[in-house]
């Protein structure tokens, strides 16, 4: 059942020792996603690192929370801004699962004493793209020095201000950029800002040279969300395979996709064997993460493939 585990164990006996996988949320498969629980299911699952938002309070202290509102993760309803940390630790932020009882949001303190002991990376999201919280760069990156937790650390987020503003602050600190519909000379945007990597929607890839102007400037490239043959198709005629766990659950339309039909895709439409990349969203994955890794693992690695995995 632990997909996270599951696949560590795998990758181990293969000998694929240099393949990282990330937690998304924490296990947000299993556990509320953002809490303590998640991030320590992680843990123990054996992940990499792990990604996780953050926000500020009323009173200004950092929460570990993706949405700009409490209503979907927890039994209260309002903006996060809206409530000091006591008032939000008094909700449930169990998001409805029944098998975990009373669940606070975490303090990014909490969570960076949590993984502090371990060698894990970790992605911190700034949300503020909706709302801006003044201060909160100059927050994260106090709190990242303060537990000496620096180096292991890489910010994104949509609003690209926020940030620069961490580069600004801390030239040393690795920041990434979030985006979605299609930029006019992304390259050349992302040069002059000198980030580490762009991370744009699968989408974006069918605009021009963007995957091999990417490599040639040794800017990172992660990609988000796959979820049709179509899409499938182009990236792999690309030598890149983003497999969101949506697709192995059924798309928008109800058909379901099966472990061999992504196979036969692959095979039909890779130009050549060079690198797979699997982008896996473990919140979607559960038991059918299991059933599939390894046999995908064995498939690419038969047929030639370097193979990858990012935990997103």
């Amino acid at each position: 059942m632990c997909s996270i585990k599951l696949l560590i164990r795998y990758m181990e006996r293969v000998g694929m020792n240099n393949t990282k996988v990330w937690a998304h949320r924490g296990a947000s498969a299993y556990a509320p996603e953002n809490t303590l629980e998640a991030f320590k299911l992680a843990v123990d699952m054996g992940a990499d690192g792990i990604e996780l938002d953050v926000q500020l309070s009323k009173d200004g202290e950092l929460v570990v929370i993706h949405d700009e509102e409490i209503d979907r993760t927890s039994n209260g309803k309002g903006f996060v801004k809206d409530y000091t940390l006591k008032e939000l630790k008094k909700f449930n932020f169990n998001n409805s699962n029944s098998k975990y009882h009373k669940v606070n949001i975490p303090t990014l303190k909490e969570v960076f004493e949590l993984l502090k002991s371990t060698e894990m990376d970790i992605n911190v999201e700034l949300k503020t793209g909706v709302f801006f919280y003044e201060g909160i760069e100059e927050k994260v990156l106090s709190l990242a020095k303060e537990m000496k937790m620096e180096e292991r650390i890489i910010y994104s987020s949509f609003n690209h201000y926020s940030v620069m503003k961490v580069k600004e602050l801390d030239e040393n600190a690795k920041i990434g950029l979030l985006y979605c519909d299609g930029w006019i000379d992304v390259i050349g945007y992302a040069k002059k800002l000198k980030v580490d990597a762009l991370h744009p929607w699968n989408c974006n890839l069918k605009y021009d040279n963007l995957i091999k102007k990417c490599k040639e400037e040794n800017i990172k490239l992660h990609v988000w969300t796959v979820n049709d043959e179509r899409e499938m198709k182009y990236l792999n005629k690309n030598n890149i395979v983003s497999i969101d766990w949506n697709a192995l659950n059924g798309d928008a339309e109800g058909k379901n996709y099966s472990t061999q039909d992504m196979l036969n895709y692959a095979i039909k439409t890779s130009e050549n064997k060079n690198q797979i990349v699997i982008l896996m969203h473990d919140t979607y994955g559960k038991e059918k993460t299991a059933q599939m890794l390894p046999e995908l693992i064995d498939y690419y690695k038969n047929h030639g493939y370097e193979f990858k995995t990012i935990q997103s």
